[in-house]
């Protein structure tokens, strides 16, 4: 179990505050019962089950997936009296026993399947146990929802129920009768009738009653009037008198029966009531969570703090019901630094930021989800002390620097490293150079302890020895220098000033005053708090400095890359231009080959052999120059890799490769010499390797069938146009893909794709999967009467 020093440490922290806010939305005794003795605990295995546990139920609320539980009442007397032998339980202690079963049944019911892989920790909790669902029926077979017994609970009491109604009935009929015979006479009183010892009787003046024939069952105080019952009903009455008695005896029976059937199942009816129990306690939490933003840190288990975007529980709840804005804090201890001096001004938030770090710590080791970030680390602690207010004792006749002298030897007598120490206001209490150098002391001996803390103080010696001593770092609140007004924001990595001249100047106290205090304030104590105010000054220029120069680093970083991809884009296009004039003048020299056949043959019939052997090399040379051309070119536009794929080297069965050219990424099943098939899509194709190159493993690849096929039977079976309506949007983009690639291997240049109007959204994942081909030169629509936004027109280069 965890020690926590002194005593009222869980009020000095707030924690009973908290705890009366979970008690105030539990649905039972119980539940409230559990938080009064909430165990603080010390393994890691233990505080992450029940983080979890808290984080599923959390989850039921955000995803209006409602955790079936209600009201109930604890059952231990009803269970230790159900215990004796033929003990009979009233309706009252069936009901409450029932209450508790039909919680449990609706929560065994909630972890249908799909659930238990969604609440896997909450699952564990009911996964052991078996449920009697007999029970249930049991009690409700006898018991309505009132708590009162069914009138058809037995054959017999169903009988006599209605024998009884029928005497009812009877009695009503008459009694109506004798009113309507009685009362014309003025026999009656303006009452007429009335109930007397369990019997129906009529209401009669007294000067009257020897007129009606019946039984005086009583009279009025003043002795003016009668109650008498009359003789036509008295037969009635006693037969209805005889069937309620018959009706009880057999009331006692069925409970009787009822409470041999239950006595059997004390222990899990025990079982049961504990389960609604544990389940009140996580669904307090996990409601409390969700007012404060709660979430699970990571949990390390050794002492640490590394909290990211902290608030503190209450403060934040508070500030949240009056529309505040509450500021977090981040606190990260790291290396060998294990406690946080922290200075600054007053009411800067020093001690709500220390105050914050114990309460989310005992609440994060019992169990509760804390207001910071998920990213967060939160260590585990074996002790807590705290040192924290007016620790006057009148009660042991100490001051309230002699009761936190007490507080500090109890520190260093059972300090180690595995505690963390909260101190408000180190070394406070007394003469300021005494205090502040038997604070040091402390803090000396305290941090050979190796003990984790954070520490509060105005001293300047503190903070000091803080900056110079390993295992020490300094923290402060920052201070609006210009407004004099604090910021709440905790900066970690060095001290702060107290700001108490400039806030004494703010408060209108005169300058004479303020300089002689100066003045008095001594050479040290002045200049230290002096650099103080400076560095926190000079340290805000250069923050705000730094952010300037980031942003304008990040402007330049993309108009490098602008330039970049534009230099790119332009020499491709202009290499592009020139391979297109020298293929084109290819074209033209293939064309005039019959010319130069011509001309060779009639300087060969002119017997100028040598003639005709010079011109033929010309012609050779010429065309060979400009085929090295065109291939240069090719290579400079297309076998250059645009993006380092994951691999490198000679292509393999199994690599992921694209074409160079462009197009969707595919795997390579086979390779035979110098071509491969490579699996794209739901197509195969035969490729030349030298047209191929490593790529990147798409997310994923899928094979329906198999189609291997050449370029020139693509080109003529391809059809320019498809029809994508109706179609997911996983399947319309792998359609797309192969679409386009068999357009690109066609050499087609008009597409239609068409994909109707719709939302939109086929639309838009067409204009998204078509980014992807640097071919695509234009998007279009066509006009209304022809498709309009429900059809997609692409021309390829």
């Amino acid at each position: 179990m965890m020690l926590l020093e002194p005593n009222d440490l869980l009020e000095k922290l707030e924690f009973d505050k908290v705890v009366e806010l979970l008690k105030a939305s539990c649905y039972g005794v119980l539940g409230k019962e559990a938080f009064d003795e909430l165990p603080f605990e010390t393994e890691r295995a233990v505080i992450v089950r029940k983080l979890e546990e808290v984080v599923e139920y959390k989850m039921t609320i955000e995803e209006s997936d409602p955790f079936p539980i209600s009201a109930y009442e604890p059952i231990f007397e009803e269970m230790k009296m159900l215990a004796v032998v033929d003990f009979v339980l009233p309706e009252e202690g069936l009901q409450k026993i029932n209450q508790i079963l039909r919680n449990a049944m609706r929560i065994f019911q909630f972890f249908d399947y799909s659930r238990q892989e969604v609440y896997p920790r909450m699952y564990s909790i009911v996964r052991p146990i078996t449920f009697e669902s007999s029970l249930v029926d049991a009690i409700e077979a006898v018991i309505d929802e009132e708590g009162n017994i069914k009138p058809n609970a037995s054959p017999a009491l169903a009988k006599i129920s209605r024998t009884i109604g029928g005497k009812q009935k009877e009695l009503d009929r008459v009694f109506r009768q004798i009113i309507n015979q009685y009362r014309p006479k003025g026999w009656l009183t303006d009452n007429v009738e009335s109930f007397r010892n369990g019997r129906r009787v009529l209401s009669v003046p007294a000067e009257h009653k020897r007129k009606i024939r019946g039984i005086i069952h009583d009279e009025s105080t003043t002795g003016k009037t009668a109650f008498i019952e009359p003789e036509a009903v008295i037969e009635i009455n006693n037969d209805i008198f005889d069937l309620v008695t018959e009706r009880k005896k057999e009331i006692y029976r069925i409970l009787k029966e009822l409470s041999a059937t239950l006595r059997p199942f004390i222990p899990a009816l025990e079982v049961y009531q504990q389960l609604l129990a544990t389940f009140d306690v996580i669904q307090a939490k996990g409601h409390l969570a969700v007012q404060m933003r709660g979430n699970q840190p990571r949990v390390l288990n050794k002492p640490h703090l590394g909290i990211e975007m902290g608030y503190h529980p209450l403060l934040y709840l508070k500030n949240k019901a009056l529309g505040r804005e509450t500021v977090p804090f981040d606190l990260k201890l790291f290396g060998a630094n294990r406690i946080l001096i922290l200075s600054g001004p007053n009411a800067g938030g020093k001690s709500v930021t220390m105050k914050s770090v114990g309460l989310m710590q005992l609440m994060l080791q019992a169990g509760m989800l804390i207001p910071v970030d998920e990213i967060s680390e939160m260590g585990i602690y074996q002790e807590i002390f705290a040192d924290i207010g007016d620790q006057q004792s009148l009660e042991d006749d100490l001051s309230t620097y002699s009761s936190r002298l007490r507080n500090m030897r109890i520190f260093l007598e059972k300090a180690t490293d595995q505690s963390l120490i909260l101190i408000d206001e180190f070394g406070s209490g007394t003469d300021p150079k005494i205090g502040g150098s038997i604070a040091e002391a402390i803090l000396h001996e305290l941090n050979n302890r190796n003990v984790n803390g954070v520490i509060t103080t105005h001293y300047s010696n503190l903070k000091i020895y803080a900056f110079k001593t390993k295992g020490l770092l300094n923290g402060s609140m920052l201070f609006d220098k210009e407004e004099l007004a604090p910021t709440y924001h905790l900066k970690v990595g060095r001290p702060g000033s107290s700001y108490a001249f400039e806030i004494a100047q703010k408060s209108g106290l005169s300058k004479k005053v303020l300089n002689y205090a100066r003045h008095r304030s001594g050479k040290n104590e002045k200049a230290v708090d002096q650099l103080l105010v400076e560095l926190q000054s000079e340290r805000k220029e250069l923050e705000d400095t730094l952010i300037k120069l980031k942003d304008r680093e990040k402007q330049l970083d993309k108009l490098v890359q602008n330039y970049e991809m534009l230099h790119k884009d332009l020499e491709y296009r202009r290499k592009k231009v020139k391979l297109d004039a020298k293929e084109q003048a290819l074209q033209m020299a293939s064309r005039d080959n019959k010319d130069l056949e011509r001309l060779i043959r009639e300087l060969k019939e002119e017997k100028n052999l040598e003639k005709a052997k010079q011109q033929a090399a010309k012609i050779r040379e010429e065309r060979k120059q400009l085929v090295e051309q065109v291939d240069e070119l090719r290579e400079a536009i297309y076998y250059q890799p645009e993006v380092k794929p994951s691999k490198e080297g000679p292509l393999t069965v199994g690599d992921f490769v694209k074409m160079r050219m462009g197009g969707a990424t595919g795997e390579i099943e086979s390779i035979s010499k110098k071509s491969a098939v490579v699996k794209m899509g739901m197509m195969r194709m035969t490729v030349p390797i030298r047209d191929l190159q490593h790529a990147n493993e798409p997310l994923e690849v899928k094979s329906k069938r198999s189609v291997k096929t050449e370029v020139l039977d693509n080109a003529a079976k391809f059809e320019s146009k498809i029809d994508i309506r109706g179609m997911r949007l996983e399947e319309a983009y792998q359609v797309i893909e192969e679409f386009m690639d068999r357009a690109l291997m066609a050499n087609a240049s008009n597409l239609q794709i068409v994909h109707g109007k719709g939302n939109g959204v086929l639309r838009k994942a067409v204009k998204m999967k078509l980014r992807e081909y640097p071919s695509v030169m234009n998007i279009t629509h066509p006009e209304a009467k022809q498709g309009g936004d429900g059809v997609t027109i692409v021309e390829m280069e």
